[in-house]
C-alpha cells in the first residue's frame, strides 16, 4: 500500500506528456483503462517481495524487543511461531493466485489497448504475418505466403489433404479473403486437385466459398496475447496451437506456469524472511533489512533470467519457471531448520 502510491506519481511524472498530446483524453478514462489495471498488475507481480519485506521489518522489531526469546522460553516451538505467518501468506498466496488465473487477463487488455492507442509510437500489434504453415489435424495442412489480419485477406494459399503419408487432396487460391460475417473464406482463381494411384483429377474456376475450422488470429503467434487469455483459454491455446504444428509456444507456456509460480512464492519468500530475522542480531533490524534486500533482488533478478531462458525453444518452459522457487525453497528450508534450532 505504501509502495503502490510511488509507483503511480513516478509514473504520471513520466507519462504526463504523452496524456497532454491526447486532447480527447479523460481523467476518467486514464484512471479506468490505465492505472487501475496499472495498480492491479504492479501490486500483483510484487506483493510476494512486499510480503517478504514487511514479514522481515516487523519480526525483525519483534527479536530487537526480545518478544521472540520470551515465546520460547515460554515452550512455544518454532513451528507453532512460525504458523500465523504461514496462515497470512497461503491467504495471500490464494488471493494471487485467484487473481491471476481469472481476472488479471481483463485489466490487461485494457492496459495494452490503451497503451497500444496512446502511449506507442510504434504500434505492437502485428498486423502482417508470412510464409504461415497451420496444422488443422493429423490429416490437413493450410499454407499461406502472406497474410493482412487487418484487411483479411492473404496470398498463394494452399490447402491439403492426406491420408497417412499419401496427399489425396489440394485447394490452390491465388488469393484468399476472410468474411468475418459468415466465418467463410472466398478463394480466387482457384485449382482443386484430386490425385488418384492412376490419374489425376482437375478443377479450376474464379471464385469458390468455402469454411475451414480455424480463423485469421490463429495465424498471429506473439507473447503479448498470452497475457489477454483466462488460463483455461490460454491452455486450450496451447493444445491446439501444439495440434496444429506450431513451433515455439514457450512463451505462452510461461505465462501460464507463472500465473502459479508467483503466488507460491510468496509462502516460500515468508518462510525465509521470519526465519532470517527471528534471531537477535548485533546490527539490529538494519543488518536484517540489508540481508533481506539482497535476497530479495537475488530473487527477482533469479526469476526474470529464467522466464527468458524459459520462453526460448531450446528450454524446459515448466523446469525453467519452477527454478527460483525450488532453489530459494531449498534456502527456505535450511534457515527454518538453523532458526528453529
Amino acid at each position: 500500500m505504501i509502495l503502490t502510491p510511488i509507483a503511480v506519481a513516478i509514473d504520471i511524472a513520466e507519462k504526463i506528456g504523452k496524456f497532454l498530446e491526447h486532447p480527447n483524453l479523460t481523467v476518467n478514462e486514464i484512471i479506468s483503462d490505465y492505472y487501475i489495471p496499472f495498480i492491479l498488475n504492479y501490486g500483483n507481480t510484487y506483493m510476494p517481495l512486499a510480503l517478504f519485506l514487511s514479514t522481515i521489518l516487523f519480526t525483525s522489531k519483534l527479536a530487537s524487543n526480545t518478544e521472540i526469546v520470551a515465546i520460547h522460553s515460554s515452550g512455544v516451538p518454532y513451528k507453532r511461531f512460525l504458523r500465523p505467518y504461514l496462515v497470512g501468506a497461503v491467504l495471500l498466496g490464494l488471493i494471487s493466485l485467484t487473481v491471476n488465473h481469472f481476472f488479471l487477463h481483463i485489466s490487461d487488455k485494457k492496459f495494452e489497448a490503451f497503451n497500444e492507442t496512446y502511449l506507442r509510437k510504434t504500434k505492437k500489434t502485428k498486423t502482417y504475418v508470412s510464409n504461415v504453415n497451420l496444422q488443422l489435424s493429423e490429416n490437413d495442412v493450410v499454407y499461406f505466403r502472406s497474410f493482412n489480419l487487418e484487411r483479411n485477406s492473404g496470398s498463394d494459399f494452399s490447402y491439403q489433404h492426406f491420408d497417412g503419408l499419401n496427399l489425396k487432396y489440394i485447394l490452390i487460391g491465388k488469393t484468399v479473403k476472410w468474411n468475418k460475417k459468415d466465418t467463410t473464406f472466398t478463394l480466387s482463381n482457384y485449382k482443386k486437385r484430386w490425385l488418384y494411384q492412376k490419374k489425376d483429377s482437375i478443377e479450376v474456376g474464379k471464385k469458390l466459398d468455402t469454411t475451414f475450422n480455424f480463423s485469421p488470429k490463429d495465424l498471429l503467434y506473439v507473447d503479448y496475447l498470452a497475457n489477454e487469455m483466462p488460463s483455461s483459454k490460454l491452455y486450450k491455446h496451447i493444445k491446439i496451437s501444439e495440434s496444429r504444428g506450431v513451433k515455439n509456444l514457450n512463451k505462452y507456456r510461461v505465462e501460464l506456469y507463472s500465473r502459479t509460480t508467483l503466488p507460491i512464492s510468496s509462502i516460500i519468500l515468508t518462510v525465509i524472511a521470519a526465519s532470517l530475522a527471528s534471531r537477535k542480531r548485533r546490527g539490529g533490524i538494519g543488518i536484517n533489512l540489508a540481508s533481506g534486500i539482497s535476497l530479495m533482488f537475488i530473487y527477482v533478478f533469479f526469476m526474470k533470467i529464467t522466464e527468458v531462458l524459459g520462453a526460448a525453444a531450446s528450454y524446459n518452459p515448466l523446469f525453467m519457471v519452477w527454478l527460483p522457487n525450488i532453489l530459494f525453497g531449498l534456502i527456505a528450508i535450511y534457515l527454518y531448520r538453523n532458526a528453529r534450532r
